[in-house]
């Protein structure tokens, strides 16, 4: 099948070349908007305070930044997903080295609403937790980043068909009332926008896999 002319994101090789343009202003905030959220929380559950995540995300895309030009894509050699996780996780380790060495992390042991404390949640961001809660952590935000893109290419109406159809689970029934629609466009709303995102969570897989 033909990729279709209005492609939600470029492919992997695509992307990664336009990254290599400082002034590609465009493509860097793509990469921004897409992955600063995993990186962000991935810190987080590597121990660190918000304020020394942000500084985890600042750090990693500069880093990023500073080694695109030379950057050569070998999947022989690695994913280019490994790759943004080492980045991160020297970033994380050396926020921590920054507090000293008789200073740890301590979080709070308050329960959340899930009963798991804050404590139980953090990671080992030297170890091979860090890499499965990387793994986690980057298919929720690749699904999470394919579902805003979505949301901007859609009718907005259309989205909140969607939206109230299967986020909020209205009923087919209660959803075409609202809108004055047929329960039968209800659900084509629902699976063409499924199939998008669907696309889109692939297009990203792609992008960087």
């Amino acid at each position: 099948m033909a990729e279709p002319k209005d492609e939600l994101i470029p492919t992997r090789a695509t992307l990664i070349q336009r990254l290599k343009d400082w002034q590609d202003q465009s493509s860097w905030q793509d990469f921004f908007d897409t992955y600063w959220k995993l990186i962000y929380g991935v810190a987080i559950k590597g121990g660190l305070t918000a304020t020394e995540a942000q500084d985890v995300v600042q750090e990693t895309m500069i880093a990023v930044a500073r080694h695109m030009p030379s950057f050569k894509y070998d999947p022989a050699l690695g994913s280019f997903k490994t790759w943004l996780l080492n980045m991160t996780r020297w970033r994380i380790t050396d926020q921590l080295r920054k507090r000293g060495p008789f200073v740890g992390y301590h979080p709070a042991a308050e329960d959340t609403a899930t009963g798991t404390r804050v404590i139980d949640k953090v990671v080992d961001p030297t170890g091979r937790d860090l890499d499965a809660l990387w793994d986690a952590e980057w298919e929720k935000n690749l699904y999470d980043s394919a579902i805003a893109r979505v949301k901007r290419q859609l009718d907005p109406q259309k989205f909140q068909i969607f939206d109230l159809y299967v986020n909020k689970v209205w009923s087919a029934k209660k959803v075409a009332a609202t809108f004055g629609i047929s329960v039968d466009q209800v659900y084509l709303a629902k699976h063409r926008t499924t199939e998008l995102i669907r696309e889109e969570v692939e297009r990203l897989q792609k992008e960087v896999s």
